[in-house]
């Protein structure tokens, strides 16, 4: 419940759902402050800047990446961050470059934890893996127009995101060639 959030964690999430739908240059402070129920001098107070809350932000959208919450109370949840993670690399900021680096470091490690547990295949580049990857993920946010104009809903709203995970998962579990026609050429590319 919103009244049940400290001034901090509403600032912060007004703060998540402004800049996701307007990105971080057009929005002021003061609405900020204003969507949150409280002062200006409260959010400078908190986060020195709006530089200071957009990290902030960034920070915690990292925290939820991390998070080991169950997975339908942190899709519920998760609409303003994937706004604002999607208007973040739209921006194409320090921070959102910062962002997208930290995302891939961390997947890169889970997916060799996988590997080394058996769950994850291996591969010949753990690094272009990892980035191809998040940018999979990623890419329906980015692409909301098109992606919410096929698939018949906002890809940051939950039952557009799961439908879209779901087809996702299933050609990553189950693949999507029945041969390995395209990976051998691509692997001859550059055997010179």
């Amino acid at each position: 419940m919103r009244s049940d959030l400290t001034a901090r964690a509403r600032i912060r999430d007004a703060a998540l759902a402004r800049f996701g739908a307007e990105g971080v240059a057009a929005v002021s402070v003061r609405a900020i402050a204003a969507d949150a129920g409280v002062s200006a001098a409260l959010v400078l107070h908190h986060f020195g800047s709006k530089d200071g809350l957009r990290q902030a932000c960034d920070e915690y959208v990292l925290e939820g990446v991390e998070s080991e919450a169950d997975l339908g109370e942190l899709l519920e949840a998760a609409t303003p961050v994937r706004r604002y993670l999607a208007r973040a690399l739209l921006d194409g900021t320090a921070g959102a470059s910062a962002l997208f680096d930290s995302i891939v470091a961390r997947t890169e490690s889970w997916l060799a934890g996988g590997e080394a547990e058996g769950w994850v295949r291996p591969c010949l580049d753990a690094r272009a893996r990892a980035v191809t990857y998040v940018s999979w993920l990623l890419a329906p946010l980015v692409l909301s127009g098109h992606v919410g104009r096929l698939l018949g809903g906002d890809p940051a709203e939950t039952a557009t995101a799961v439908r879209a995970a779901r087809s996702g998962l299933e050609m990553l579990t189950h693949g999507l060639f029945t041969d390995d026609r395209f990976l051998s050429a691509y692997l001859g590319v550059g055997d010179d």
